[in-house]
């Protein structure tokens, strides 16, 4: 931009100007604060000091002034402290004190001289001259100073005279010490103890105190309390006479100060004038560290600072904590100021107590009006013996853990209980407040008094969300025995900080003996807020429950019904009064209740169920019918139901749900899927019974019992076990939060909850719900029930519901025990396979079974497969008839039409509106599905498919296993898997045999691909499958799909299931009328419309990981899946699935589009067979594409959650891409001649052109192979995957490595065909060798690199014949001789014994790693001083740019001292040359034992660091139990306006594999400068619950910002522990900022000389001179081999424009000759070279060039001096 050029022009003063503004932004000021000690006797102080300055612009934190003399506050001295803090702009007053710590605590200060040092000008004087002794003076230890620019002048102080009034009730006084805080317009006093020599605060007495303090204005509040030391005290009124301002105000209280009476509090905030209070909650949660002596007995108190400080809550004393070890105390502190969000908080306590000292973890602030939850770090000592001494502490937010909640209002309460006998109740009261936005929770009223007693008002402080306005409340209680009776008058309710008011009227008994008998009331709301809309007119519903008549319908059980309006609920009620029958819900019952409510208007929905207690609580409900009182029959509305509330029938929940006749409660309900982890500590498991509850966006659930478990454990909640339960109700939308906890009850009640997964597929949503602490009583905080919001909401598949009525048959031996399953297919898909079971005797004869599903919507369903597993006693099965019911949505379009203007025409306006719609499709079957009845087939249906099976003519072809297959069409849908049992051959899939079956299905058109697999089973279950011929006989259409491999577990890649596509018949004739002399050749077109998975499974490394069980899996497609697929061969273990192992397997399929999740799991046959699966790794070569699913969990019916089979989503930060391979069928010629096959293992590497070239790749999958393959004349065939080198394949190399007993290889040819770009043919290259491969052979090498000789290409012409063009090929690459001279240095110890190894590249390719083994000119290789020359053989590799060389460090001497390697090309006479000069070796300079050396000199100046900028980043890990991760670790910088860099990986160096415990990792990474930081996002990419770690400290340097962040964290990123979160955004305020000294990139690229010797190994040192400055000395780092070209970037200072370097080099290495330099800077194109040809070093081999102004030379060191020209 032109501004950026004008700073390049201008010597850069706009980034002068941006330094210092950065140096600007990231300082604090400092004040000089002196202290004078008096000259009186006792005067010094060994307490410790603090000062709070108090100015215009806010007030600083509390500042702990400390020295490093041991005589600091000692009689007579003056100290002087430098205090970094907040800018508060011109002083006004100071606050000091001390701790009252130590032997002599208490100080006589003279006075206090402040100094502001950015304007040394302003210095302040604070007079004291007096005693901050407890004993000495008026036993202040806190005084506010007043200051004044003139040191002579006297502040003035104000009095202020408080008159306390006592109550005249009986225990009235108070014997505690009495403490007051007055706030007024310009401060407050701090906390002063009200004490004189009186005995005070008696029984009606007035007290009268006299406090000195600056002027604090108008006051507004005072804060009053005591310490509770004495008896209870009430006050009724505090009067406060203003001395100074001649006012006088009154803070009328009349209530209790006590821990047993009123709301327990014994220090309270009141207003002036005796206003209602109205005062902001706030939720403080105190943690004590757990660690030995953490808790304390000393009174803890809190001071909450608002924003800048401005305000504070005053000293809050936290009374009726318990402040031990790993416990958390809980307090309502009520404030009459909004302070939240916090600033700061101050936590300490009196160092009284026998264990006064106190570790602190944190403090925890949650303010419900705001809906702030700030968290307070702490993690210190607060005691006089342990750290630095301090008992009282400054804590600051960690803002990266702020929470945002919801928010409450804090309302006033008022019950009246009527004045008539009896009215009063001991029972607990419940209430619940319905608005016109939603209604609250159920609200427990409870206090420390004596409540609802007669003619009383008692009084309550709730919190409220926003409901809107007000409609009504219900109010209830739960006792029904004869003295719970309750007469309540009316309640009110009124908003404090806006005097919203509401007036709920009752005047109605709540007892099981007056009235109507019952003790529930609905109040409607009156007064000015409620409008007409809201009509609050009462209703009786008249609610009649009719139970079935099914056998055991009735039940002992307590019913309870919650009816569901327009208009709110009626809660919960228990159906007790029934009206006409004395023995309630017995089979054939219609019993009938009255519920009286404010009108719901509508009713839409019943809700009932009960507590599951009783003999025989198993109920079969036919249906709810509802009506209004006084209404006509006709108005009722029906509820249908007919199905148990049973534990044990049905799906085994005991709540329903209902909705209207004609709807579908199954389609309406969402189905909430519940997963409860308990933690796997000691004591985790719990007895209680555990309750959940939803709030979503729309409506939120009621508190649920989680009574029946899906997975039926046994014994629920247990420690690690996971529970799941489904949660059936209306759909409440997004989940925002749950309440979860039990009821505390039991032997074993506490409770350790890790986690709650909610999975709603109905919405496609996940909820991840992080708890990890104790519900216990005597644990953590103590509470049994938690809130809890989601950490992460994962999108999942969606689904919808579906309805399914199965009717079985009304014949004999209808009824079936087996595992029924359905498939349902549609316009735009099908269903995974659906299992029809629930805890009912289901498919009996005569019934009707009902079931809901959840699966994928397939659009307009046009079949279902229904069919069973054939298992059990009585299997057969006559199915009647199955109809599906399932929700769609249709657009309803409705004209209108719209009048205009006069003179107008009329216009139509269109108007559509979406409505649901219930769809119902009924098939009916009416037949047997039985193995021994009827057809024995599982469908009828309108098609028949005439199957050909083809078993090859190999050695052992045929198999005695069953067989199954699968046929897919086209759009249509499949088959389904069906047995090919009844063949016209008595034994089927014998060798060269062909079998010939038939298929009925519904018709699937045009077939795309079948697949046929087998069991594995019988004596003989291999099988070569030649090929599959299908005929449709309705449209007389054959397709043939070849196959020509094997289907067995030893053979091939053992698979036994194989996924096949049809070709062309022209290919399959073409095949047939082959000789048999050539291998048949339509794999490699299977290969290409297949895509080949390779399947790596890990097994945890725990205890008894592994299993014996049969394992399987299912990958699931966009498009389809892969059915169910046994992993029965494992490439790397024949002991499969194995503790810590990684077996390998290969998986098959055609067309299921990208892979979405698999599943995977075992049948739990077998010894052990528990599994703990770690991961599973997909790679699919064809599409480019590596997928991780990470597991960590057991498969295990007596771990975890008991499953053995788990579904897994691929983690996307673990997932890779590259560029996908193809296909290659390469066929390999042995040799006809003596010895001429091989056991050894063959490779290949397929060259394109530009060097384009694949990775080296094994024929053989593994040694059985290597034995079968390459014999001698065999013709062997093998289709892999590899890169795309392109149309023209340049070369191959072909060789093996030289294992097992007949290694050498005469090899004839080698042929490669692979498919022409349209898949309509083939190409064939053909490469001779006819050479030995052998180390006893011909010139003794085993690797050759051969080039085409001819192509041929098959054509797939219109007419569907085969066009075949066979040509040479043109000009192919030659054979080169490469002469290899390999020179060992002349230096002691410079020889090997080792075994080298070198690989030439050149622009046309590379050789390949060759060893160097037989030197043409020394036997004794690769000795000191030596030259040895060797020759190789390759297609020529064009201009030689680089070679690598290495050895294996094997032999006794392995170090090797390379001088250099000279490479000469015999064919075009070229002469290479390639220094090294260097060690390789594991011991010597930087231990590699590999070199990549380069034959000229590329310099590569690194354009992107224009945009990017360095990070240093320090990682410490935590020290506690699996603190450590071996997973990637990343962070994300971010900027302002969402400006951030990439994901920055941290990957550890060669020999870490993790982040291990306490370790300290540092890492320097590039990013994108996203200018200011303002957050970090710091992860890593583990998925599984055991990918744990605990970060402790995270520190980033920004050099060229000059500002290092260091973040102390102390948080965990796991699954499993803390919040649930695998990463975490730190804000950049948590950060402790240090001003590092800016710093510019400066690249410097250093150019060594081209020639003999010109490397040095001795360490380089440069200094740079600039217009502007010079840097330090710097030493260059090498960043190659040799100083042979290497780049770096250092930082440092801006020093102007570059003028001269200076370098040097020490003697300790060797020689370097210099070539030129260069050197540019960040944000500069500019660029100073220099050309200076030199040594810089002493002796004969000096030189000079004419640009070197100066060349020194001295007995240490060696500089050279370097200009830099002005030329760029």
């Amino acid at each position: 931009s032109p501004e950026q050029l004008k700073c390049k022009l201008s010597g850069c003063s706009d980034f002068s100007a941006s330094y210092k503004d950065i140096i600007r932004a990231n300082r604090k000021v400092f004040y000089e604060v002196v202290t004078v000690t008096g000259d009186v006797r006792g005067a010094g102080t060994d307490a410790n000091v603090f000062v709070t300055l108090f100015g215009e612009l806010g007030i600083t934190p509390k500042t702990h002034l400390t020295s490093k003399s041991s005589t600091a506050f000692e009689r007579s001295k003056t100290d002087v402290f430098r205090v970094k803090t907040n800018n508060v702009g011109q002083i006004k007053k100071i606050r000091i004190e001390h701790d009252n710590t130590g032997l002599n605590a208490g100080w006589f200060l003279d006075r206090v001289i402040v100094t502001d040092m950015n304007r040394p000008h302003l210095r302040f004087y604070f007079p004291c001259n007096n005693w901050l002794s407890k004993e000495d003076g008026d036993g202040l230890y806190v005084r506010d100073l007043i200051g004044s620019l003139n040191p002579m002048d006297v502040p003035k102080i104000n009095k202020y005279v408080v008159r306390v009034f006592t109550g005249e009730v009986s225990g009235s006084g108070t014997d505690a010490d009495v403490f007051i805080n007055i706030f007024g317009e310009k401060g407050d006093t701090g906390v002063r103890k009200l004490d004189n020599d009186k005995d005070n605060f008696e029984k009606g007495a007035e007290d009268k105190f006299t406090l000195d303090a600056p002027n604090l204005g108008r006051l507004r509040k005072i804060n009053i309390g005591h310490n509770n030391k004495g008896g209870s005290a009430g006050w009724f009124l505090v009067i406060i006479e203003d001395i100074g301002n001649k006012c006088v105000y009154q803070f009328p209280v009349g209530r209790w100060f006590a821990l047993d009476e009123d709301d327990g509090k014994i220090q309270r905030d009141i207003l002036v004038g005796g206003t209602e209070a109205t005062g902001i909650v706030y939720n403080v949660a105190v943690v004590t560290g757990d660690i030995r002596g953490a808790g304390t007995n000393s009174k803890i108190h809190v001071i909450l600072h608002g924003s800048k400080g401005l305000k504070n809550s005053g000293k809050i004393f936290l009374e009726g904590g318990e402040f031990e070890r790993a416990r958390t105390d809980l307090f309502n502190v009520e404030i009459a100021a909004l302070l939240s969000p916090l600033s700061r908080v101050t936590i300490g306590h009196d160092n009284c107590g026998v264990s006064s000292g106190w570790f602190c973890e944190k403090v925890v602030v949650y303010c419900p009006f705001t809906g702030i939850e700030q968290t307070f770090p702490c993690g210190k000592w607060l005691d006089e013996d342990e750290g630095d001494g301090l008992i009282e502490r400054e804590l600051y937010e960690m803002v990266s853990l702020r929470q945002k909640r919801l928010k409450k209002s804090p309302w006033s309460l008022w019950i009246w209980t009527s004045d008539i006998k009896n009215a009063g109740t001991d029972a607990t009261i419940f209430f619940q407040i319905y608005g016109d936005k939603g209604k609250s929770d159920e609200m427990k009223l409870d206090n420390n008094s004596d409540n609802f007693e007669t003619g009383q008002t008692d009084k309550f402080m709730i919190e409220l969300p926003d409901l809107g306005t007000f409609y009504k409340l219900r109010i209830w209680h739960e006792k029904r025995n004869p003295f719970a009776g309750w007469h309540l008058n009316k309640v009110t309710l009124l908003k404090t900080l806006t005097k919203e008011k509401y007036s709920f009227n009752c005047g109605r008994w709540l007892d099981i003996n007056e009235d109507d008998n019952e003790i529930v009331r609905e109040l409607p709301a009156e007064g000015s807020l409620v409008t007409e809309v809201m009509p609050g007119e009462m209703i009786k519903y008249r609610v009649t429950v009719c139970t079935g008549t099914v056998s055991g319908s009735g039940t002992d059980a307590n019913v309870f019904v919650c009816l569901i309006g327009d208009q709110g609920d009626t809660g919960e009620r228990v159906l007790y009064n029934c009206i006409n029958t004395v023995n309630k819900f017995e089979k054939g019952n219609a019993d009938e209740f009255f519920v009286e409510a404010v009108t719901l208007k509508q009713v839409r929905r019943v809700r009932i169920g009960h507590d599951g207690k009783g003999g025989s609580s198993g109920w079969y409900l036919a249906k709810v019918i509802v009506r209004e009182e006084g209404q006509p029959e006709s108005e009722a509305v029906e509820f249908p139901c007919y199905r148990w509330l049973d534990k044990n029938e049905d799906d085994g929940q005991i709540v329903r749900e209902l909705v209207p006749a004609g709807e579908s409660p199954m389609l309406k309900n969402v189905s909430y899927h519940i997963s409860v982890k308990t933690g796997d500590i000691p004591g985790a498991s719990s007895d209680s019974k555990v309750f959940i509850k939803l709030y979503g966006e729309k409506a939120d659930s009621s508190k649920e019992p989680l009574l029946v478990s899906d997975n039926d454990l046994g014994n629920y909640f247990e420690r690690g076990r996971v529970d799941e339960f489904t949660l059936d109700t209306m759909d409440i939308g997004k989940i925002n939060r749950i309440l979860i906890g039990h009821d505390n009850v039991g032997l074993r009640s506490g409770w350790f909850l890790a986690s709650v997964q909610i999975t709603v597929p109905v919405q496609g949503r996940q909820y991840m719900f992080p708890c990890n602490r104790w519900l216990d009583k005597d644990e953590a905080d103590g509470r049994v029930e938690v809130e809890v919001y989601p950490s992460e909401i994962v999108p999942i598949e969606k689904l919808i519901n579906y309805e399914v009525s199965v009717v079985t048959g009304d014949v004999r031996a209808a009824g079936t025990n087996a595992k029924v399953f359905m498939q349902i297919y549609g316009e735009t898909g099908k269903t995974e396979l659906i299992i029809l079971e629930n805890r009912s005797n289901n498919f009996e004869r005569g019934a009707t079974d009902i079931f809901k599903r959840e699966a994928a919507d397939v659009g307009k369903i046009y079949k279902i497969r229904i069919g069973h597993d054939g298992k059990g006693i009585g299997d057969g099965w006559f199915l009647e008839s199955v109809t599906l019911k399932r929700l769609a949505t249709k657009t309803k379009e409705s004209d209108k039409k719209k009048k205009k203007k006069k003179k107008s025409d009329e216009e139509e306006e269109e108007e559509t509106t979406v409505e649901e719609v219930m769809e119902v499709y009924t098939f009916v079957a009416h037949r047997w599905l039985a193995k021994d009845e009827g057809d024995k087939e599982l469908v009828v249906e309108l098609n028949t498919y005439e199957v050909h099976v083809l078993t090859g003519n190999v050695w052992g072809a045929g198999t005695d296993a069953n067989v199954f297959l699968s046929i897919y069409g086209v759009g249509r849908g499949d088959t389904g898997e069906r047995q090919l049992k009844r063949s016209n051959n008595l034994n089927k899939f014998e060798k060269g045999q062909v079998d010939v079956f038939t298929i009925k299905a519904i018709d699937l058109g045009e077939l795309k691909k079948l697949r046929i697999r087998h069991d594995n089973s019988g004596a003989s279950p291999s099988w070569f499958l030649e090929r599959v011929e299908i005929v449709d006989l309705k449209e007389s259409t054959t397709y043939y799909f070849p196959c020509q491999r094997w289907l067995a577990v030893e053979e091939d890649d053992g698979q036994i299931v194989r996924e096949l596509v049809p070709v062309d018949e022209a290919f399959v004739k073409k095949d047939s009328e082959n000789d048999g002399q050539s291998l048949a050749t339509l794999g490699l077109e299977q290969k290409a419309k297949s895509t080949t998975y390779t399947v790596k499974v890990k097994t945890g490394d725990k205890k008894n990981a592994g299993t014996d069980a049969n394992v399987f899996i299912t990958l699931y497609g966009s498009k389809d899946d892969t059915g169910i697929v046994s992993l029965k061969a494992s490439k790397i273990n024949k002991n499969k699935f194995e503790r810590g192992k990684v077996d390998e397997f290969t998986v098959e399929s055609v067309d299921i589009g990208d892979l979405k999740k698999i599943k995977i799991g075992h049948d739990n046959k077998g010894n052990s067979t528990g599994w703990f699966l770690e991961w599973v790794e997909i790679d699919a070569p064809s599409l480019g594409q590596c997928l991780k699913f990470p597991c960590g969990r057991w498969l295990d019916k007596s771990e975890d959650d008991g499953a053995v089979e788990r579904i897994i989503f691929p983690a996307e930060l673990q997932t890779t891409e590259y560029i996908p391979f193809v296909p290659y069928e390469i066929t390999v010629y042995t040799s006809d001649i003596f010895g001429a096959g091989t056991d050894a293992d063959v490779f290949i590497v397929l060259y394109g052109s530009d060097g384009i070239c694949t990775q080296q790749k094994s024929l053989c999958l593994n040694k059985r192979e290597q034995r079968m393959y390459f014999e001698r004349n065999s013709v062997n065939q093998f289709i892999v995957e590899l890169e795309d080198v392109g149309d023209i394949i340049e070369k191959i190399r072909i060789g093996h490595k030289g294992g097992g007993l007949n290694s050498g290889w005469h090899l004839d040819r080698v042929t490669i065909r692979r498919l022409l770009p349209n898949g309509k043919g083939s190409e064939t290259v053909t490469f001779p060798c006819e050479r030995w491969l052998a180390k006893s052979e011909d010139d003794g090498e085993i690797v050759r690199e051969l080039v085409p000789s001819d192509i041929f290409t098959e054509k797939l012409m219109k007419d569907g014949t085969l066009k075949q063009i066979e040509e040479e090929v043109e000009d192919p690459l030659e054979v080169h001789t490469y002469k290899i001279s390999v020179f060992t240095g002349d230096i002691y110890g410079a020889g090997t014994d080792a075994n080298v190894f070198l690989n030439i590249y050149g622009d046309l390719g590379d050789t390949g790693e060759r060893k160097l083994s037989k030197s043409e000119t020394n036997f004794n290789k690769f000795e000191r001083g030596q030259e040895d020359t060797f020759t190789i053989q390759a297609v020529d590799l064009g201009i030689l740019y680089k070679i690598k060389i290495r050895h294996d460090n094997s032999m006794f001497s392995p170090d090797w001292f390379l001088e250099k390697v000279e490479i000469l090309d015999e064919t075009t006479e070229e002469s290479f040359v390639f220094l090294c000069e260097r060690w390789l070796s594991k011991k010597k300079e930087d231990k590699k034992i590999e070199r990549t050396l380069y034959e000229q000199v590329r310099l590569q100046l690194k354009a992107f660091w224009e945009l990017m900028i360095p990070y240093h980043i320090t990682v410490t890990t935590g020290t506690e139990y699996d603190s450590s991760t071996d997973s990637r670790v990343f962070i994300i910088i971010m900027g302002p306006q969402q400006v951030q860099t990439e994901r920055l990986w941290l990957d550890l160096p060669e020999g870490k594999d993790e982040f291990a415990d306490g370790s300290v990792e540092k890492f320097s990474v590039w990013g994108l400068d996203v200018g200011e930081i303002k957050k970090v996002e710091v992860g890593h990419d583990g998925a599984t619950p055991e990918s744990c770690w605990l970060v402790e400290e995270l520190t980033i340097v920004v050099p060229t910002k000059g500002v290092m962040y260091n973040f102390v964290c102390k948080c965990w990123l796991a699954r499993d522990k803390g919040d649930g979160l695998t990463s975490r955004i730190l804000n950049i305020l948590d950060a402790d900022c240090v001003n590092v000294g800016l710093k510019i990139l400066y690249e410097v690229t250093v150019v060594t000389g081209d020639i003999e010797s010109g490397g040095t190994d001795a360490g380089i040192f440069m200094t740079v001179f600039g217009s502007n400055g010079n840097t330090e000395e710097m030493q260059l780092e090498k960043n190659g081999d040799r100083y042979n070209n290497f780049v770096i970037f250092v930082g440092y200072k801006w020093i102007g424009f570059l003028a001269r370097a200076l370098c040097h080099a020490n003697v300790t290495g060797r020689f370097w000759n210099w070539g030129w330099l260069v050197c540019s800077w960040h944000e500069r194109d500019t660029q100073r070279h220099l050309s200076a040809q030199m040594w810089p070093y002493g002796g004969e081999r000096r030189k000079r060039a004419a640009s070197c102004a100066a060349c020194s030379h001295f007995t240490k060191k060696v500089k050279s001096h370097v200009f830099f020209s002005r030329t760029s």
